[in-house]
């Protein structure tokens, strides 16, 4: 647990960035550019998707991980997992420079997203 990590009911409502935490086996998440909760899983709405183009050469070139691509919106609920798993976004930095979805077909953003340490779902 951080020092000033916030109760996640105090993140209702905020707009925050989310990536997943390699080292922590969880998501971290970001309002106004700290960290400020660590949880499993986040719903978020008015979603857009984020990656710098700057971390992702930099991956590509040093061929080691770093934190470049966020998931960025409003937090509707924490800890609530996705019942429908049909519509996964995923981000491979070596294959894509955005998120895609299973098709391939770039996604910046959606209505709703639930991002899990499994992944990204969209609602249906």
């Amino acid at each position: 647990m951080l020092k000033n990590e916030l109760p996640v009911e105090q993140l209702n409502g905020q707009r925050v960035k989310v990536y997943r935490n390699l080292h922590k086996q969880c998501l971290s998440v970001m309002l106004g550019g700290h960290v400020v909760a660590h949880v499993q899983a986040i719903t978020l709405g008015g979603v857009e998707f984020k990656v710098s183009e700057a971390g992702r050469r930099r991956v590509i070139e040093e061929r080691r991980k770093n934190v470049h691509a966020f998931v960025v919106g409003h937090v509707i609920s924490v800890d609530v997992l996705p019942q429908d798993t049909d519509h996964k976004v995923s981000y491979n930095p070596y294959k894509a420079s955005t998120f895609t979805a299973a098709d391939g077909a770039p996604v910046l953003s959606a209505d709703c997203a639930t991002v899990t340490t499994r992944g990204v779902f969209l609602e249906k």
